[in-house]
C-alpha cells in the first residue's frame, strides 16, 4: 500500500535560539531541530519508520512527537484512520487514539502521585485502609506500592465481560479477585491492580476516576482532548479499533478493552483517549518536574519517586516502565527514561537525562495486514525510539551511531508463519476445543470472533500494554 502524503508540517521559528511560538493552553511550543541540538536530516529517518509500519499493514495511520528542551520538533500524521484512502487523514493535534494500558500510567498512577503529594494516600498502607472489601487473608499484607510496582499477587486479569451484568458487578468482581501468588513474591502485570488503583483513587477523592483527572489533570493542563468515553460528536476524529465486535457493533470512540467496557468505559487500567499533542503536553510536565504553563500538578520530588525504579521490582518503577531495551524503547534510551506501551499500539517514552520523549499512537488492532502486528508495532515503537535519540548531537563526543540496520527494515518475525499442531497434540487438545463451544457467550450476541484478552497471558503481558 502506498502511504498517502504526510502531513501536518511543523511551524517553526527562524531565529538562532529557540522561540516559542505558543499561546498558553494552545499546545507544546515548536522550534528548530538545530536550536535544541538535534539533527533534522537524522529525524527525517522517523518517516521511513512509520511509512515501513503502514506499507506492511501494521496500522493504517500514526501519528508522532517528539520533544526537546520544551520544545517540539517532530509533530507529525501519517496515512488514514482506516485502510480506506476516503477516511480522515491522521493530523497529530485532531486525531484521537484509544490509548489503552497508557491509561495506567497518564491517568491512574498520575492521580495516585496527585494524592500521594496531599498526603491522603500512604504508598505503604494497606489496601484494605481505603477498600474495606479488598481484604482478608494474604490481600491484607497487600499495599499501595505492590499494586503500583505489579507486586500484588493479583493476577494478570480475569474475563469480566463474561461475568458481569453491570459495572457495579465488575467492580465487585474485581474486588473480590483471589490472590495469583503472595504479595511481594513475584511480579505479575496486572490489569486488576491498576482497577483497584483507580478504585481508591475514587474512595478517597470522592469523585469518579475520570472527573478527578478531568478536574486536577487535563483540564489545568490544557489536554482538551483527552477523556475516558469521549462524545459521540467526536466520532469523526477517533481512530476506529474494532471493525466489529463481540458487543455487536463497530469500536470508534468506545474502548477496546472489554472489560474496561464491562467496568462503565472509565477504569484504571484502560479506557484513556487523547491525541499526541495533548501527550506532549503532559510529557512536558513530567520532564519539568511536574509543573507546566505556571500550572503545578505533582511535586518535583513526586515525578523523581514514582519514575525511578523500584528496589526489587525488576524494570518497574511506581506505574510506570522503565527502559531495558525492551517495551519499544530501543537500544539508546537508557533505564532513566520511563514509559509505558499500550495494546492498541501505542506508546510513551520520556528521557530525563536527555530532556526529551517520543510518542506514538496508533490502531494497530484495526485488521492489521500482517500476521503478528504486536511483535511489528515492537519493532516500529524501537526504531522510532532509537531515531529520536540518534538525532541528538550535541553531546561532547558527537552524535551516536545510527544503526546498522532497522528493525522495520528486517521485519523478522512479522509474517512468520505459525506451525500447525501434530496430529498426536490435536488429538490432545479435543477436550479443550469441546469446552470452548460450551463456554457462555458475552454480554451481547457478537458476529466475530473474539480475539483472545492479553489480560489472561499472566506475566507475558508485560509489554503488551493490554
Amino acid at each position: 500500500m502506498l502511504l498517502h502524503s504526510l502531513l501536518t508540517a511543523i511551524v517553526i521559528a527562524g531565529s538562532s535560539h529557540p522561540t516559542p511560538l505558543h499561546v498558553p493552553g494552545d499546545g507544546l511550543p515548536t522550534a528548530q531541530p538545530a536550536e535544541v541540538g538535534m539533527s533534522a536530516a537524522r529525524l527525517a529517518k522517523i518517516n521511513d519508520v512509520i511509512a515501513r509500519g503502514i506499507r506492511a499493514g501494521v496500522y493504517p495511520g500514526a501519528s508522532v512527537f517528539v520533544g526537546r528542551q520544551g520544545f517540539g520538533v517532530v509533530e507529525e500524521g501519517f496515512g488514514h484512520l482506516t485502510w480506506s484512502r476516503n477516511s480522515p487523514l491522521v493530523v497529530p493535534d485532531r486525531t484521537i487514539y484509544d490509548l489503552a494500558s497508557l491509561t495506567k500510567v497518564i491517568g491512574t498512577t498520575t492521580a495516585i502521585m496527585v494524592l500521594y503529594d496531599e498526603g491522603k494516600i500512604g504508598l505503604d498502607d494497606p489496601v484494605y485502609k481505603y477498600l474495606p472489601a479488598f481484604s482478608g487473608g494474604e490481600k491484607d499484607r497487600v499495599t499501595v506500592r505492590m499494586l503500583l510496582e505489579h507486586r500484588s499477587g493479583l493476577p494478570a486479569g480475569r474475563d469480566l465481560w463474561r461475568t458481569a451484568h453491570s459495572p457495579e458487578e465488575a467492580r465487585e468482581q474485581v474486588l473480590e479477585t483471589h490472590l495469583y501468588t503472595r504479595p511481594g513474591a513475584e511480579f505479575v502485570y496486572s490489569d486488576l491492580g491498576a482497577d483497584v488503583l483507580g478504585f481508591i483513587v475514587e474512595q478517597v477523592s470522592g469523585e469518579p476516576l475520570d472527573q478527578f483527572l478531568a478536574e486536577r489533570v487535563f483540564e489545568p493542563l490544557g489536554m482538551h482532548d483527552t477523556e475516558f468515553r469521549p462524545d459521540r460528536a467526536l466520532d469523526e476524529r477517533v481512530a476506529p479499533t474494532e471493525p466489529w465486535s463481540r458487543r455487536g457493533f463497530p469500536l470508534q470512540g468506545e474502548v477496546n478493552d472489554d472489560n474496561a467496557d464491562a467496568l462503565g468505559g472509565v477504569a484504571g487500567h484502560a479506557g484513556l483517549f487523547s491525541t499526541a499533542s495533548d501527550l506532549a503536553i503532559f510529557a512536558q510536565m513530567m520532564l519539568n518536574g511536574g509543573t507546566y504553563d505556571g500550572v503545578r500538578i505533582v511535586s518535583d520530588s513526586t515525578v523523581k519517586l514514582f519514575t525511578t525504579r523500584a528496589p526489587g521490582a525488576g524494570t518497574r518503577a511506581l506505574g510506570w516502565d522503565t527502559c531495558a531495551g525492551e517495551g519499544g524503547c530501543g537500544d539508546y534510551l537508557n533505564q532513566s527514561a520511563y514509559g509505558h506501551t499500550g495494546f492498541t499500539g501505542t506508546s510513551i517514552w520520556i528521557d530525563p537525562d536527555r530532556q526529551m520523549f517520543v510518542i506514538l499512537l496508533t490502531n494497530r488492532v484495526y485488521e492489521p495486514r500482517v500476521r503478528h502486528s504486536f511483535k511489528a508495532i515492537a519493532d516500529v515503537r524501537a526504531d522510532l525510539a532509537d531515531a529520536s535519540v540518534a538525532a541528538v548531537e550535541n553531546y561532547a563526543d558527537g552524535p551516536m551511531v545510527m544503526p546498522a540496520e532497522w528493525r522495520t527494515v528486517r521485519q523478522a518475525g512479522w509474517n512468520r508463519v505459525v506451525r500447525k499442531p501434530r496430529r498426536s497434540a490435536w488429538r490432545k487438545s479435543a477436550a479443550s476445543r469441546v469446552a470452548a463451544k460450551t463456554r457462555p457467550a458475552g454480554r451481547t450476541k457478537a458476529k466475530a470472533v473474539a480475539k483472545p484478552s492479553a489480560t489472561t497471558t499472566g506475566t507475558k503481558a508485560k509489554t503488551a500494554g493490554a
